[in-house]
């Protein structure tokens, strides 16, 4: 695979994961690459923290979410299945913390290979622990985030050295990742995500 991807040249659908432990920034970039690539941004953790509620679904997944744990593999798959089948994804998409385990990334594998689709690219935000938890503290104030609190915070960055970042590994051996240091400025980081993504 060449240094950097491109994206938009010929309007060709592109699809990216973005990987970072919590408070990287895989939010604020993805939103920004999304328009600047005219894709959606998908957001697992935004699609899950939608449906809490009343529900029993809804129950269940707040359960999982407030803990700062996963939710199950087949639920959040069922998830952005549906999420992909919407008109918009036809020129692809990005995807922000998702997948968030290696059979995730299977899953999403196998789902896109029935379509002749791929994963063209994986972004690594790469950032201190320290200074993710001072920046998601910060974070959980301003937004009022339940589950943002220090032990939740604590558990997802457990989490992601434990089940995430073995996500690298399987997309590192198909040759997609690229890592970016996500402790610089969002317009640096910017910029060198630009710079994988041919825009």
């Amino acid at each position: 695979m060449p240094a950097a991807v491109s994206a938009r040249s010929s309007k060709a659908p592109v699809r990216i994961v973005f990987i970072g432990p919590p408070g990287a920034g895989k939010g604020t970039q993805c939103e920004r690459l999304s328009a600047k690539l005219e894709v959606p941004h998908i957001s697992s953790g935004e699609m899950l923290r939608a449906t809490k509620g009343d529900s029993t679904l809804g129950k269940l997944i707040a359960g999982y979410i407030d803990g700062g744990n996963l939710a199950p593999d087949d639920l959040v798959m069922q998830f952005i299945t549906d999420r992909l089948q919407e008109p918009d994804c036809v020129g692809g998409c990005l995807f922000d913390g998702f997948p968030r385990t290696v059979n995730q990334a299977w899953m999403l594998d196998e789902h896109l290979s029935e379509r002749d689709q791929h994963v063209d690219l994986v972004v690594n935000l790469v950032a201190d622990e320290q200074a993710l938890v001072e920046r998601l503290l910060s974070r959980a104030k301003i937004q009022h985030r339940l589950d943002d609190t220090i032990e939740a915070i604590e558990a997802r960055l457990r989490i992601f050295v434990e089940r995430t970042a073995p996500v690298l590994e399987y997309y590192s051996q198909q040759g997609t990742v690229r890592s970016i240091d996500a402790m610089k400025t969002p317009d640096e980081v910017f910029e060198s995500i630009c710079s994988v993504v041919v825009v």
